[in-house]
């Protein structure tokens, strides 16, 4: 018999949810890791990550990771041409992590803005890696888990990224776009070097988060972990905030963000361009004959 966990019940002005968010369905677990998540038998992530079943259900993120930071890196509209008018649709981009060794990304397309970003950050709640972390660096020695242990390198598309290990104090030199994938990650001092069309903010992220997962898939003996200070997964302590209940989801200034939109926000109509049956300014909305 499947074990089923209630959801957190959403409360409004005069009891539970009058006029308010109707409250989440209880969580009934469809996959092997998710009943032992249910059941207590798994009771972490680098548990969970360990046992060799993939995760296929966000709510097992959820459970073990709460408080889960969640930053939209980029959202960038796409249109397609259909005999009936253009069709636009978004594309969303999200990194979440718990700034203490764990760090997921995830993308995610649809017609509203809204529900993409939550499709998205289910998403990435399912590619959440455990990241190694170190003291990589010879003007360092610190021996704390604050940088990269190697150098880590990945690709996505033209866009090649490598995290060189940095000194205490120099902070994540790198890219505005791969500064919230360390972050989350718990990493906060590292060197970045990229190389191709840096531009494409999907590409660029990707490849920096490809550069976690190769650096998490190496295998370090015990005993020269523990000679290097080598830390998997997190150590107690998060460089992050704790995340406010209702606080607004940070943003940032991606590129692609309301192209070809019109006024009020919305994607312009589907009359065509002017001169051809759609409206215009300077010919006061006749179909587009010159004065």
């Amino acid at each position: 018999m499947s074990a089923a966990i209630q959801g957190p019940q959403a409360s409004g002005r005069g009891g539970p949810y009058p006029g308010g968010a109707p409250a989440a369905p209880p969580w009934v677990p469809k996959t092997e890791l998710g009943r032992r998540v249910a059941s207590d038998e798994v009771t972490t992530m680098s548990q969970a990550l360990a046992s060799g079943l993939r995760l296929r259900e966000p709510q097992i993120v959820d459970k073990l990771l709460p408080g889960l930071h969640d930053e939209v890196l980029d959202v960038n509209m796409v249109q397609r041409m259909t005999d009936s008018g253009r069709r636009f649709k978004f594309a969303v981009t999200v990194v979440v992590g718990n700034g203490d060794g764990f760090v997921g990304l995830g993308r995610a397309k649809g017609r509203e803005v809204g529900p993409t970003i939550r499709r998205a950050i289910d998403r990435a709640k399912l590619e959440v890696i455990e990241v190694l972390r170190g003291c990589g660096s010879w003007e360092c020695g610190c021996g704390r888990a604050h940088s990269l242990p190697f150098l880590a390198r990945g690709r996505s598309g033209s866009v090649v990224v490598s995290f060189k290990p940095a000194p205490q104090g120099v902070g994540l030199a790198v890219g505005e776009v791969a500064k919230p994938i360390l972050r989350f990650a718990g990493i906060t001092d590292a060197w970045g070097f990229t190389e191709g069309h840096t531009k494409t903010t999907v590409n660029y992220a990707q490849a920096a988060y490809e550069a976690l997962v190769g650096l998490a898939g190496l295998k370090v003996p015990a005993e020269d972990a523990s000679r290097l200070k080598i830390v998997r997964g997190p150590i107690g302590v998060s460089i992050l905030p704790p995340k406010e209940e209702g606080a607004a989801r940070p943003l940032r200034g991606g590129r692609g963000r309301g192209r070809g939109r019109g006024p009020g926000g919305r994607p312009p109509g589907r009359g065509g361009p002017p001169g051809r049956g759609g409206t215009s300014d300077r010919a006061g909305g006749t179909g587009g004959a010159r004065r």
